[in-house]
């Protein structure tokens, strides 16, 4: 170990040297003192840490689709209506309750076949949300005063599993890398809700790893923000599909991602 410890620090030394020959001839300039680093102070130190979470606001809570089978684990196979019935009798890991569809929805669900033209759930989105090399299924089923659940699906081994469940009032789903991003309006005029979901491995779920209260840049001849009144545009809902699909339902762009509007529910808000 010796000789290694020896070579390593020449080699230090011989970076030092180069660095400051560049810095001689013009190429690393300073740029000042850093400033220091302050830590966090502790507000309360005596005060005795909480146990156990007060609330379950259901984050982390996953749930087996029965009666589905993925072959190849393709959920682009899968038809989005019977995913989302067959969900109605899913049972969680951990029974939150808090994810409940109303009953209007419900009924809507399951009324999909004899009544497409009132089916509320929205067509289906694929991506890799998991990083693994295969896309996920993400479902967006539109709820009473304005509001939109949004679901994730993951297929491993033949076996559905819903990943991210939750219920918002959204102004937009977007897409950042792997990351689905949630904007919900604010009573604070000019201001917005975002919430990044994303994958966790130790949890096997989607986590609503971010949540920020937002400014809303000003635009010219553009409100500043919308509010929770402001009425949302129109979200395509998906056709009623046959029973057995007969292909993999298409996509929209990105870019058409579904809008809603009202109040926030699955962090508390």
């Amino acid at each position: 170990m010796r000789p290694v410890r020896v070579r390593t620090v020449a080699a230090a030394v011989a970076g030092l040297a180069l660095l400051s020959g560049c810095g001689s001839a013009g190429g690393l300039q300073s740029t000042g003192e850093a400033p220091s680093a302050v830590g966090p102070a502790r507000l309360w130190p005596d005060l005795p840490p909480a146990s156990a979470a007060p609330y379950d606001y259901g984050e982390g809570e996953t749930a087996r689709i029965p009666g589905i089978t993925v072959p190849g684990d393709d959920v682009h196979r899968l038809d989005p209506v019977t995913v989302a019935q067959a969900g109605l009798k899913a049972k969680t890991n951990r029974d939150s309750g808090l994810d409940e569809l109303a009953d209007a929805t419900v009924r809507q669900i399951r009324a999909c076949r004899t009544a497409p033209g009132d089916c509320p759930v929205l067509t289906p989105y694929y991506f890799d949300l998991t990083g693994d090399g295969r896309d996920e299924l993400v479902l967006g089923i539109r709820m009473p005063e304005r509001q939109l659940a949004v679901r994730a699906y993951r297929a491993d081994d033949g076996v559905l599993t819903r990943i991210m469940s939750t219920v918002d009032a959204v102004i937009s789903v977007e897409l950042a890398g792997r990351d689905l991003i949630l904007r919900a309006p604010s009573v604070i005029s000019g201001y917005e809700y975002r919430t990044a979901w994303s994958w966790d491995d130790r949890q096997q779920a989607m986590l609503a790893t971010r949540d920020e209260i937002l400014r809303v840049p000003e635009r010219r001849g553009e409100r500043t923000a919308p509010t929770s009144t402001a009425p949302p545009s129109e979200s395509p809902t998906a056709p009623a599909p046959s029973e057995t699909p007969s292909g993999t339902p298409t996509a929209p762009a990105p870019s058409e991602t579904p809008s809603a509007a009202a109040t926030s529910s699955a962090d508390g808000r």
